[in-house]
């Protein structure tokens, strides 16, 4: 994120802002605080994208850790809630806002030993459709979700150790649709399941 903010600064672009949190321990009162520190530097938000992920282990749910349930579910949905409650506000101010859901075919079509991650997965694909229901009529706000097909990402990595990396797509790879998503010509495309294997 660093290196990051140091191009954005080299290209004489708006100054962004690293705001750092810790999702796994956030309290509800740590997002209201964000959303308050992005309105007083920024006075509104544009977009937001849910990326950040915690896969835990492949396990079966009879052998299931509690305590790393709690923790994905904590990192992968109730963190994506709580920042998207707390920011609405700030997303209602554009005329075209968007909030973009990062998804995985396992919150889609539920699969053994996914656990905590593929619930988590499946509470966010259903999050954005009723909030993509309730926001349709009366903001600008569209929300979507997006899932990028295999990645080479440390959490592939974790999942997948002896897999052939080289064959994986780069994150640079799979990011135009996001753009495309946040950006103006995807407005009024909202409530919509996008993945990179369906084109």
């Amino acid at each position: 994120m660093e290196s990051l903010y140091d191009e954005i600064l080299a290209d004489k672009a708006p100054e962004p802002a690293i705001y750092p949190m810790d999702l796994k321990g956030a309290t509800p009162a740590d997002y209201a605080t964000l959303a308050e520190t992005v309105d007083q530097e920024f006075g509104r938000l544009d977009g937001l994208v849910h990326n950040a992920a915690m896969l835990g282990t492949l396990t079966p749910l009879s052998h299931y850790d509690d305590e790393l349930w709690f923790e994905i579910l904590q990192t992968n949905l109730n963190a994506p809630y709580l920042l998207t409650r707390n920011c609405l506000e700030l997303l209602g101010r554009p005329d075209d806002a968007s909030i973009l859901f990062m998804a995985d075919s396992v919150g889609r079509h539920g699969k053994a030993y996914w656990g905590a991650y593929g619930v988590a997965k499946a509470g966010i694909e259903n999050m954005a459709k009723l909030l993509a229901d309730e926001l349709e009529d009366n903001t600008g706000i569209r929300v979507n979700t997006y899932d990028p097909g295999p990645v080479r990402t440390a959490l592939r990595l974790i999942a997948y150790p002896a897999e052939n990396r080289d064959a994986l797509a780069m994150p640079a790879d799979v990011i135009n649709p996001c753009i495309y998503l946040l950006g103006p010509d995807s407005k009024g495309i909202t409530g919509q399941q996008f993945s990179v294997r369906s084109g």
